[in-house]
Formats: C-alpha cells, sequence, structure tokens
C-alpha cells in the first residue's frame, strides 16, 4: 500500500490536527476557537503529511529555531514537533519517509542542527539524533530545608514582585535573552510561546492561570521571573500545600536562590516541586539541608542532529587547545566525513581532511560532546566512540566538554 507524503496545505489543516490528536491519544476533535489558535502555529511549507485515500494519517511539523552553543553563540535550528503516525498506518515508513524529507530541506535551508524533544527514547537515533542535554526534576521538603522561617526578603537589596499575564509578556522576553546566550542547549522563544504560556493563546482546555513573581536587584532590574501554581491540601485542620513550579528563569545566581526561596517561604506551602530543570541546578544546595530536596525523575531531553560539522564545531567555545580528527559515520549522508579540528580559546577551524581518523562515532554520538555534556571516555567504554590514536579519548574529553552543563527549559 503506497501513502501519499507531501506538504500540508492551509486547507487540509484541521484533518491534520485531527491525526495529530488522533496519535497522541487526545480527543479528535478541536473547539473552533482552539483549531484556530493552533492554526498560528501554520508555516506554509513546514508541515507535513501522509495521506491514505484523503485522510491524514501522519504527521510531521518544523519550525525555525535557534540553539545556544557551549560559550554562547546561538547556531540556526530546525526544531521538528507534533510527530505522529496513525495507530492503522505504523510500520509502513511513513515517519522516516517525512523525517527523510524535512531534514534534507534543513540542510539545504543551511539550518547548523535539528532538535527535538523524543517522547520515546528507540525512535530517534536512527536518523542521526542523540540525547544532548538532561533534566532533572525536584521536590523540596519545605519543613527540612532548615530555612530561616522569619525570611521576609532578599537581604541584598533586591525585592520580589507578583505581577500579572501582561507583564511577563513584557519583562520576559528580554531576560530570557539574557539567559540563554549564557546557558548552552536553550533554545529560542518566540512572540507565540510568550503567548501560549501566559493564556493569552489557548490551544485547548485546561488551562490554569498560575502566579506569577518577578526578582529585581537594588537597583530595580529584572534578574528573575518564576511561575507556579498551588494545590488546595488540608489535613486535621493543617496545610499540606505544594507549590509547582511552571517555569523559573534567573539572569544571576542571587535571583535565582532568592525566587527558591520565596517559594519555600509562602504560608501553607509544605512541598515545592521545581519543574524540568538543569541537571546540575543549584536548587538543592540553596538549601541548609540539600537532603530536602530529592530527585523525583531525571531523564534525556534536548535531542540534537548534526547537519553541518564544520559550522557547528567551528560556532562553539573552547577553554583548552587541542587537534582532533574526527570521522563521523552519518548514513542519512548528511554530515558525515572526516574532519580535521583545531580549537584554542581564541577560536576553531574545522575542515575535511584526508587525515587519519583520531577517533571514529556516529553522528548521534557527536551530538553530545558538540553540546558540551558527552563524555567521550564513557562513550568508548560503550562502544560507541573508537579511539584510532591513543590519547585521543583524553584529548576529546579536555577540549570538548563544556564547564556548564548544557539545559533547555523548554519543551516544544
Amino acid at each position: 500500500m503506497t501513502n501519499d507524503v507531501r506538504i500540508v496545505t492551509e486547507a487540509e489543516f484541521e484533518d491534520w490536527q485531527r491525526a495529530l490528536a488522533t496519535g497522541f491519544l487526545e480527543e479528535p476533535v478541536l473547539a473552533a476557537e482552539h483549531l484556530e489558535a493552533r492554526r498560528r502555529q501554520f508555516v506554509d511549507g513546514r508541515l507535513l503529511g501522509a495521506y491514505d485515500g484523503g485522510r491524514c494519517v501522519a504527521t510531521f511539523r518544523s519550525f525555525a529555531q535557534e540553539l545556544t552553543a557551549v560559550g554562547g553563540t546561538a547556531v540556526p535550528a530546525n526544531a521538528i514537533s507534533n510527530v505522529t503516525v496513525t495507530p492503522t498506518h505504523r510500520r509502513r515508513g511513513l515517519l522516516t519517509r517525512m523525517m527523510g524529507r524535512d531534514l534534507a530541506a534543513a540542510k539545504e535551508r543551511g539550518d547548523v542542527v535539528a532538535t527535538l524533544i523524543s517522547a520515546e527514547y528507540p525512535i530517534y537515533g536512527r536518523y542521526g539524533f542523540g540525547p544532548a542535554t538532561w533534566t532533572t526534576q525536584w521536590t523540596v521538603d519545605v519543613p527540612r530545608a532548615g530555612l530561616d522561617p522569619r525570611w521576609s526578603g532578599p537581604e541584598d537589596g533586591g525585592r520580589i514582585d507578583l505581577v500579572d499575564a501582561e507583564d511577563v509578556r513584557k519583562l520576559g522576553p528580554e531576560l530570557y535573552e539574557r539567559v540563554r546566550r549564557a546557558q548552552p542547549g536553550a533554545t529560542s522563544r518566540d512572540e507565540l510561546w510568550w503567548q501560549m504560556h501566559t493564556g493569552a493563546v489557548r490551544f485547548g482546555g485546561g488551562w490554569t492561570e498560575p502566579f506569577y513573581a518577578v526578582h529585581r536587584s537594588a537597583s530595580g532590574e529584572v534578574e528573575g521571573l518564576v511561575s507556579y501554581t498551588s494545590d488546595d491540601n488540608w489535613h486535621h485542620k493543617q496545610p499540606y500545600n505544594t507549590a509547582e513550579v511552571k517555569r523559573l528563569i534567573a539572569a544571576t545566581p542571587a535571583a535565582e536562590r532568592a525566587l527558591w526561596r520565596f517559594l519555600c517561604s509562602i504560608d501553607w506551602i509544605t512541598k515545592v516541586k521545581s519543574g524540568w530543570r538543569g541537571p546540575d541546578d543549584l536548587l538543592p544546595f540553596f538549601l541548609p539541608d540539600p537532603r530536602a530536596a530529592h530527585v523525583t525523575e531525571h531523564a534525556d531531553w534536548l535531542w540534537v542532529r548534526i547537519l553541518d560539522v564544520v559550522r557547528a564545531l567551528e560556532a562553539r567555545a573552547y577553554e583548552t587547545t587541542g587537534s582532533l580528527v574526527l570521522e563521523i559515520v552519518d548514513a542519512a549522508g548528511l554530515a558525515g566525513g572526516r574532519y580535521l579540528l583545531d580549537a584554542s580559546p581564541d577560536g576553531a577551524s574545522c575542515v575535511p581532511t584526508t587525515r587519519d581518523a583520531d577517533l571514529v562515532l556516529d553522528v548521534a554520538e557527536l551530538a553530545a560532546l558538540w553540546l558540551g555534556d558527552g563524555s567521550a571516555s564513557r562513550l568508548a567504554a560503550l562502544g560507541r566512540v573508537r579511539e584510532e590514536r591513543e590519547g585521543a579519548v583524553r584529548t576529546a574529553d579536555a577540549l570538548l566538554r563544556g564547564a556548564r552543563r548544557p539545559w533547555c527549559p523548554d519543551i516544544f
């Protein structure tokens, strides 16, 4: 049976959206106002669908994004989302056809990498993606944290202010730009993102208006922002409420500390759920007793697929000097080859070469190494990196590991 894979037109969007909902086991028919909101994500040429007899049976969407590399340079990325195959059409190669078409277009367009958040681990490695960032969630037992119950605000002259959604749409974008430029693995947010995450645009039911708070420095500059919700949980006339963080960003450690301290000081709150945080987040160590914050989830997060090895390796920063010949294996033929990397704190040069390889690795493994979180030594122990020159693994670890673990604050 042959299914037609093609670009989705705006007139076909409703049918495409029905297939998307079906694939994610959601109600397949959206209310008219929610469907119109979702149309704002439509970009001509960036939605793909597979069709059987006129009905959409698989979905795929990509959009323009920027990804922060080690050192703060933002590279153009092809962000992939809304990938589904209807249960009646599984195992027919529909995802492979859509992925191949989209990645080829991204390569031609000049994107350096492709990105996605993987719903299931086994799917995307065969397309050259590898997990490049990880995420951790903590739950803080506030009474055990050892915090001073008399705390009423930052001691350094800063302050915490409650704000509303409109304020967030004004203050948030500039603050986030400062944060993401310093955070490898962070992705860009457009205007629609801010509207979606402050309730101005609602894609479906279930929206709960959060509380918003900002941290201002002693000079009045906004340096942190948190959104959170709370439940209503009382037993025997005692409160046991939980504050659940939706998003928390901070441009300084002082602002980050103050926002966590604020959340833990709210009357009736006995637990704070952190939401998605970086794997090396400072949260537990802001507490007098770090054991009061226990890990409730730790998992892979942002997956990256290198499309242009030269531009990717030249875009990132290096804290030491070294040289490596990397042989990249890419079954799709998009980024494979042998490359000479000469890098130092002053910059990097990467060029195709015919020299003997120092390391041989798949393009999927390159992603984690490029973004600074991967360990060449661990990958070699797992058989995923092959050392061709003695000492090359140690050189790779010294050269490619970042001082700060990458983290992607968002899901898309």
